[in-house]
């Protein structure tokens, strides 16, 4: 008997887990594979929490807040783990290569501006100051220099690491077939070696989701979406910030490397990497950076992004069953949604959503670790008992009432759905057309 499983290991599900263990609970995480090798592993790990946002509607809002949460979370990563997340903050261009995007970008730099972010729109020549390797196409930039990038890969396993050393059990290859439910209360999970018990479940699987819950009759429609990338070296580093524009972004790694991403197919299971795919994505990187077509090959790969009818991801209870909660649906935006999706879920499990502010271990940061021999008592007895400040409060009661947006209540009575065609939402659905039209 466990307190809380969560089905699905990858970013979102390892967040999740972290969280919980962090505040003492006994955590299950289960994967169907080995954790976080589905879209986490896949993704290029860039913080876009303003380059992906064409509005600053409660998407914007939650992803600008997810991203001020990552220095911290580098750091108490690292000190738990010894995993460097590989957190950089030089900032993203987001270029126009027409006059159709430059109108877009030139509007997105007032709402952004307006909404207290940083934001500057620079001409062609400004922006190859900053990045030479720009190609002579470039209209113009919107500079957003609060946007950075990770590690993907090195996130995840982060995540679900330091909640193993938290004290979280952890299964991989453990293939969920259901969900468990008694008396309108989710009770566990059917796996393929039998059942498994809980007070708590949460459904983390990606582009899976929706079939788990389809099982006990909760209709929460997730689609995948294919993206296939590619990654070269080059000798000397070509790039400082992240390149970004309509079907392709250029994020520079360490070591000369460069990652390329991505193409957009939707409904689709298919992992195979396409040469047509391939192609279209090399020629949208040589009209972003010409020098790219110097580059050596490393290699090339796809993952399936979670995606839901609305572009907004299903983030809370789900209504008919008590215990049963929902994290999916993220699409291209998991990795920058970890941070938060982790910590709302877990005030969802200890509090309702009603009493969030739980108090957390404290993880010794100067010390780098906790033991491992310490008992379940013993990690209770270290739980902080103060209480967290007026500001923080605000905060999360600020973040709690976005919600609705992302709420796994598809009803006819539900908010989000009454709100679906107002000025709230983030139009990520709309950027994810015109992708599709132009891929």
């Amino acid at each position: 008997m466990n307190d809380v499983i969560i089905v699905g290991g990858g970013v979102i599900g390892s967040s999740i887990a972290y969280n919980l263990a962090k505040r003492g609970q006994s955590v299950m995480l289960l994967d169907r594979g080995r954790l976080g090798m589905e879209a986490s592993a896949a993704a290029g790990g860039m913080l876009g929490a303003q380059s992906e946002m064409e509005d600053t509607g409660p998407l914007f809002q939650w992803a600008r807040q997810s991203r001020a949460m990552f220095p911290q979370l580098s750091e108490e990563l690292k000190a738990l783990t010894g995993i460097d997340i590989g957190l950089v903050r030089e900032g993203l261009l987001n270029v126009a290569l027409s006059d159709v995007q430059e109108q877009e970008l030139r509007a997105r730099e007032k709402l952004q501006r307006a909404a207290g972010e940083q934001a500057e729109w620079l001409s062609a020549a400004a922006a190859s100051k900053l990045e030479p390797a720009l190609s002579e196409a470039t209209r113009g930039a919107l500079y957003l220099p609060g946007d950075g990038q990770v590690e993907a890969p090195l996130l995840a396993a982060a995540f679900a690491q330091a909640a193993r050393v938290l004290g979280a059990k952890v299964q991989e290859f453990a293939q969920v077939l259901g969900l468990l439910t008694e008396r309108g209360r989710a009770v566990g999970v059917m796996t393929s070696e039998g059942p498994l018990y809980s007070d708590h479940v949460v459904v983390a699987a990606g582009t899976w989701s929706g079939q788990l819950m389809a099982g006990i009759g909760v209709d929460l429609p997730v689609y995948p979406v294919k993206g296939e990338c590619f990654s070269v070296l080059t000798t000397k580093p070509l790039l400082r910030k992240t390149l970004f524009t309509t079907g392709c972004y250029i994020v520079p790694k360490a070591g000369g490397r460069l990652l390329v991403g991505a193409t957009v197919v939707p409904n689709s299971y298919d992992r195979k990497v396409s040469l047509a795919g391939l192609a279209e994505l090399m020629d949208r990187a040589r009209l972003l950076m010409p020098a790219i077509g110097e580059a050596e090959w490393e290699k090339a790969w796809s993952g399936l992004r979670p995606q839901t009818a609305d572009g907004l991801p299903y983030i809370g209870k789900v209504p008919g069953y008590d215990g049963l909660y929902a994290a999916c649906g993220h699409y291209r935006n998991g990795i920058l949604l970890s941070p938060i999706t982790g910590k709302v879920i877990a005030d969802f499990v200890l509090g309702g959503g009603e009493d969030p502010f739980q108090p957390e271990l404290e993880l010794g940061l100067e010390t780098g670790s906790m033991t491992r021999s310490e008992t379940r008592s013993e990690i209770r007895s270290e739980i902080r008992s103060e209480t967290r400040s007026d500001t923080g409060k605000q905060t999360f009661l600020a973040m709690e009432s976005l919600l609705d947006a992302f709420s796994p209540d598809l009803s006819g009575q539900s908010k989000r759905i009454g709100r679906r065609e107002g000025e709230l939402f983030s139009a990520i659905g709309k950027e994810l057309h015109s992708i599709e039209a132009a891929h």
